[in-house]
């Protein structure tokens, strides 16, 4: 053999093994491991993670910063007057007062807005975030930057990157639970929880809050359990059969391991929702029996009833945040809505002995601007769009309660002391799972991917 075929097979040799390794990275040769394996078992975490679950309240349509947590006293001696702002052509604008009290709570002594009196009295238990700031301030493209670290869709949620890094503590419910706003859907849909490249089984569940969790889960009275465990069987080895030469199919197997989830769901998720087993002092506490908060106290119970259970990722959407306009009713009415469900929360969870292991996230998609169009000036005021400053909450899990990080400028434009953007908010709670944002990788169109893109900076100040 010649020098030259010599190198050419050695080289050849070191290609193919590239080349398998490779692929197994791309995900192709996967599928037949994964027959045998399971995306959704318990994987270690990184390190010792600080809370074992989480929730996370997403206020949808943005609340106002200065009119929930970070008060503006100047915006008072600046009402009326203008401020000039371009949003694509000049347009006179004028500044706008909070139209909410605030007061100080606590041993914290953590300021709060008088729409929350019922969190106002778990303020020890909150890190209040004011120097938070976004990337985008369209609502559709912030949602997804909230959701997925990334403002065009096509990239895995939050949840799935938890669900991927850590797996699933109860193999018969949905490892990743979202609970809609009954009022319409969310900016951007269903790509907000997706899994996008990473395995189908970490995808978020939608759950319905009100009637049947899940449309078609139970099947008609006529069909015995019996014969729909050997219709399923069926089904499984017929698509088993198509896997072995259609390797590369993981939606495929995605959806056979759903099928099998769905099968044990009938028996798991009606009585892990049903809220009608709690007492009356636990309904109270919620708000359950109250028109005006029932529905999100239905969902923050659900909630807790599904953290109990080893649900691992919740995530809960309260819309109407939105107040261009009339914002002393619009934020009232919200604010009404879900502050005593979200601090019955707090409060259940800490009389369970599970606040410490479960971590509570409340924040919106952006925040607001300090002045309006003076033509809602004149009759409703309210507040538009604001990348640039927004304010979020944590509580629970490695959370140290109390605390109060950041601020923005005098009225509450721009976030200027403490700065930190949506990508350390995520680090921060990949942290507190467990998970190192910079570690939790997957391989995906050449290159290794991760939530936070090149990697967040971890919020220090608010860890216990």
């Amino acid at each position: 053999m010649g020098r030259r075929d010599l190198l050419f097979r050695f080289g050849s040799g070191l290609g193919a093994v590239a080349l398998t390794d490779l692929l197994r990275q791309e995900g192709a040769l996967r599928a037949a491991d994964a027959l045998s394996s399971n995306p959704l078992a318990p994987k270690p975490p990184h390190f010792a993670p600080r809370a074992k679950a989480c929730i996370f309240l997403f206020m949808a349509g943005a609340p106002s910063q200065m009119d929930t947590f970070d008060p503006k006293p100047a915006l008072h001696r600046y009402h009326g007057k203008p401020v000039t702002r371009i949003y694509g052509s000049y347009e006179k604008r004028l500044y706008v007062e909070s139209p909410f009290k605030f007061a100080r709570h606590g041993q914290s002594g953590t300021a709060v807005s008088e729409i929350f009196p019922q969190l106002a009295k778990c303020v020890d238990e909150l890190a209040v975030l004011r120097s938070l700031h976004t990337s985008v301030e369209a609502h559709t493209t912030a949602t997804f930057f909230m959701n997925t670290g990334e403002a065009i869709p096509g990239s895995p949620s939050l949840g799935s990157w938890v669900i991927y890094g850590l797996g699933s503590e109860n193999e018969n419910l949905p490892a990743y639970v979202v609970l809609p706003d009954e009022r319409g859907g969310v900016f951007g849909g269903a790509m907000n929880w997706s899994n996008a490249y990473l395995p189908s089984a970490t995808q978020g569940t939608l759950m319905n809050p009100v009637g049947p969790p899940i449309v078609d889960l139970l099947p008609g009275y006529e069909i015995t359990r019996r014969q729909q465990r050997d219709n399923l069987r069926l089904l499984n080895q017929l698509n088993e059969r198509y896997l072995a030469s259609n390797e590369r199919n993981q939606n495929l197997l995605g959806r056979m391991r759903n099928y099998e989830l769905a099968f044990r769901m009938q028996d798991t998720v009606p009585e892990a929702l049903d809220v009608a087993r709690e007492t009356a002092a636990t309904r109270q506490l919620y708000g359950l029996d109250d028109a005006v908060t029932q529905p999100m106290a239905r969902k923050c119970l659900m909630a807790r009833r599904m953290v109990e259970r080893g649900v691992r990722f919740l995530q809960i959407y309260c819309r109407g945040w939105d107040s261009h306009e009339n914002i002393a009713a619009e934020h009232r009415n919200r604010g009404a809505e879900i502050d005593r469900p979200v601090a019955g929360l707090i409060q259940d969870l800490r009389q369970r002995g599970m606040l410490d292991e479960t971590l509570i996230v409340w924040c919106g998609e952006f925040g607001r601007t300090a002045d309006n169009s003076m033509n809602f000036f004149r009759s409703n005021p309210g507040r538009d769009h604001n990348k640039e400053a927004m304010v979020c909450w944590l509580a629970g899990g490695g959370v140290k309660g109390g605390t109060v990080v950041g601020s923005t400028d005098e009225l509450g434009k721009k976030a200027v002391e403490n700065v930190y953007h949506t990508h350390d908010l995520h680090a921060t709670i990949l942290h507190l799972m467990g998970l190192n944002d910079m570690d939790l990788t997957y391989y995906h169109g050449g290159r290794f991917k991760r939530l936070t893109d090149l990697g967040g900076r971890r919020i220090d100040e608010i860890i216990a």
